[in-house]
């Protein structure tokens, strides 16, 4: 079944890739319409965000190894929209 839309909280570090550069990866991938991101909190060392991925077609697997790459690590999965439709 198609994801159409998952909401992450993502732990990333203050240095390296900015929230632009991360939310224009992810847009680039397969399957994906479009990318919101938030930032919830900023410390020392991290930032929290919020990061909102839809499209027609998600792959829960590839935007997981897409962030881990950038420096990011998931905390949790807050949402997730299912659909038989593509």
């Amino acid at each position: 079944m198609p994801l159409k839309k998952i909401v992450l909280d993502v732990l990333k570090p203050l240095k390296g890739p900015s929230i632009v550069e991360l939310a224009q990866t992810l847009s680039g991938l397969e399957g994906v319409d479009q990318v919101v991101i938030t930032v919830n909190e900023i410390d020392v060392e991290t930032v929290t965000l919020t990061i909102t991925i839809e499209g027609n077609s998600i792959d829960y697997e590839v935007v997981r190894e897409t962030i881990e790459r950038l420096g990011g690590i998931i905390h949790s999965i807050d949402q997730v929209v299912a659909s038989s439709k593509q």
